[in-house]
């Protein structure tokens, strides 16, 4: 095994976490998915655009855009040729473009090499550190990606929980693990 191999599986399981909470949040109402909450992102909506936001500024760091944002934001740019395109308004909207988004990790993560995880990815921050430019060796920001997920996720899920949901989503790793082993 190499050092791409555990990065693969993160990535997968945050693609399948990510599936399934957003299946779970098509079971509750706008009003439910505007409620706030303090936790998160305030609401389940802001905090499920902001994993999609993420992914995608992540994605395009490590596609060599350092001043990448997310469609809806701001300032910066958008990789791709889509400047001008809105914040997602609807589940459907966001659905597709993290369809999409997912895509284009599959196919940087299907290419990734040993020798790609040391190589220094650059990021305007957008807090912290008052808009310097950082770098950062791939292999932590693929780390960071798949973490941030994970805990978003948990914060996503303690939300439905608060809206009322009682059939919550799946999010452990080794509940992926073991429905890949039933047979």
């Amino acid at each position: 095994m190499n050092a791409v191999t555990p990065i693969l599986r993160l990535h997968q399981h945050r693609v399948w976490a990510t599936h399934h909470l957003l299946e779970a949040c098509g079971h509750l109402s706008e009003e439910q998915l505007h409620q706030p909450h303090e936790i998160g992102q305030e609401t389940l909506w802001k905090t499920i655009c902001h994993m999609y936001a993420a992914e995608f500024v992540w994605l395009a760091a490590l596609q060599g855009t350092d001043d990448a944002i997310a469609p809806g934001d701001v300032a910066g740019k958008l990789p791709g040729n889509q400047e001008g395109e809105g914040a997602a308004t609807s589940r459907t909207m966001l659905i597709e473009r993290w369809q999409k988004l997912d895509q284009r990790w599959s196919a940087y993560l299907n290419s990734l090499t040993p020798e790609d995880l040391t190589q220094t990815i650059y990021r305007k921050s957008s807090s912290s550190y008052q808009g310097q430019r950082i770098g950062s060796q791939a292999m932590d920001v693929l780390l960071h990606v798949a973490t941030h997920a994970h805990y978003t996720t948990a914060q996503a899920i303690n939300m439905l929980r608060h809206s009322g949901l009682t059939d919550l989503p799946p999010s452990m790793l080794i509940t992926l693990a073991r429905s890949e082993a039933v047979t």
